[in-house]
C-alpha cells in the first residue's frame, strides 16, 4: 500500500537520499525544509506519517511536534544529529513515536517508518479474543476494548496507540511476563534492536500516566534481565 510520508528536514540532500528509499519501497515523499512549511502541508494535504529534523529554522520538530499533536494522531518520527537521553525522551513525552539519531541507515528507516506505519493503521483492528470482557481490569485501571480507552478510577486517562497496544498485552493475563522482544512483536509484528530503548521510554510514559508514584509502580512491573508484566493488583 502506498503512504504519503511528509520528510521535514532542512539538508536537501538526506530529503533526496530519503525520497529515493521510501519511493522505492513504494511510498509517496512530500518534503519540507521547516516546520512552517511542514505544518501548512499537513492541515492540506494527507499526509500518513511524518519523519523530522529536529533543528529547523521558522519552526524547530519540537514545536512542530506539539503542534501536529494537538490536532492529528498521525506517527512522528524524529531524526536528529540529537543523541543524548534527553533529546530523544523529550521527543517522546511531546508525542513522537520513534526517535532516531544521524548518521543513520536508510534502510533501519524504511524499515521503521514501515513499522510505525503497521502500529498505527492497524490499531483500530485490535481484536480481543471472544472469551474475554469487554473491559480489561487491573486494580484501578479499566481499559475498554471497543472504545479503546483507559480509565484509572474512573478518570480517563489518555494514551497513544503504542501505550495503547503495550497495556492490552499486558493487561489480558496479569501477571505474565513479557519480553521486550514479545511486546515489541506484538505491537509492531517484528523487532529492530534500537527497539529496546523506544519501549523504556513508552514504558517509563505509561507509568507516568497510570502509577501514583511511576519510581515505586505497581501496575507496570519490571522483571530484571527479562522484560515486564503488570501487576495482579
Amino acid at each position: 500500500m502506498t503512504y504519503n510520508i511528509l520528510v521535514v528536514e532542512d539538508d536537501i540532500d538526506i530529503i533526496k537520499l530519503l525520497k529515493i528509499y521510501l519511493e522505492n519501497d513504494g511510498h509517496r515523499v512530500i518534503s519540507a525544509q521547516n516546520g512552517l512549511d511542514a505544518l501548512q502541508i499537513i492541515e492540506n494535504i494527507k499526509v500518513d506519517l511524518v519523519v523530522m529534523d529536529i533543528m529547523m529554522p521558522k519552526m524547530d520538530g519540537y514545536e512542530l511536534t506539539m503542534r501536529i499533536r494537538s490536532k492529528y494522531t498521525i506517527p512522528i518520527i524524529i531524526l536528529s544529529a540529537k543523541n543524548e537521553d534527553n533529546d530523544k525522551i523529550m521527543g517522546l513525552n511531546l508525542g513522537a513515536d520513534d526517535y532516531i539519531t544521524k548518521p543513520f541507515n536508510p534502510l533501519e528507516i524504511v524499515a521503521r517508518i514501515n513499522s510505525n506505519l503497521r502500529r498505527f493503521y492497524d490499531f483500530n483492528k485490535i481484536v480481543v479474543p471472544k472469551d474475554e470482557e469487554r473491559q480489561l481490569i487491573v486494580g484501578d485501571l479499566t481499559l475498554d476494548t471497543q472504545k479503546l480507552a483507559l480509565y484509572k478510577k474512573c478518570e480517563e486517562v489518555v494514551v497513544t496507540p503504542t501505550e495503547y497496544k503495550i497495556l492490552a498485552l499486558l493487561m489480558k493475563t496479569p501477571g505474565k511476563v513479557y519480553t521486550k522482544l514479545q511486546i515489541c512483536e506484538a505491537i509492531n509484528g517484528d523487532y529492530i534492536e534500537s527497539d529496546n530503548n523506544t519501549m523504556m521510554v513508552h514504558i517509563s510514559r505509561l507509568r507516568e500516566k497510570v502509577e501514583d508514584d511511576s519510581k515505586n509502580p505497581k501496575y507496570i512491573k519490571t522483571v530484571r534481565g527479562i522484560g515486564y508484566k503488570i501487576a495482579k493488583k
